[in-house]
């Protein structure tokens, strides 16, 4: 399986810098971050760590959905995912995600409402990115140029 790349390059302190995420892997674009910004309850133009967790984390999840309501034997017309990633603070200090919410509505013919239930509860433990957001062993190669 392929290894996907995104870069950030960033420039001054955490309440006054800012900077520009670019997805490299796909090279559909670079998009503004700033602290100030992901604080706030208005985005005015920049994204976040959450809101890029929250669309790798929907788009995950949407297609595990669809693999597992396959299996099940239904035929998935449309499914519409949304994913919904808050932070807080972290008693032990800084920030830390407070919780995810998954909503999905399901357009799917041959299942009843309770497979589509069931289905949907397994593509919640059994998506890629589900697990790694249980807990995940994070590696750290840090170099300090001048």
């Amino acid at each position: 399986m392929p290894t996907r790349t995104a870069r950030t390059a960033w420039n001054g302190s955490l309440e006054e810098g800012s900077g520009q995420v670019e997805l490299s892997s796909s090279k559909i674009g670079t998009y503004e971050v700033s602290f100030p910004k992901r604080a706030s309850d208005e985005a005015n133009g920049s994204t976040s760590p959450e809101e890029l967790i929250a669309a790798a984390h929907s788009s995950c999840f949407a297609m595990q959905l669809s693999a597992v309501l396959s299996g099940a034997g239904g035929t998935v017309e449309s499914l519409d995912v949304r994913a919904d990633v808050s932070m807080g603070p972290d008693q032990a200090g800084g920030f830390k995600l407070t919780g995810i919410k998954i909503t999905v509505h399901g357009e799917v013919t041959g299942i009843d409402e309770d497979t589509f239930v069931k289905s949907a509860e397994e593509a919640k433990t059994g998506c890629p990115v589900s697990k790694a957001l249980t807990g995940v062993e994070i590696t750290l190669d840090a170099t300090l140029e001048s």
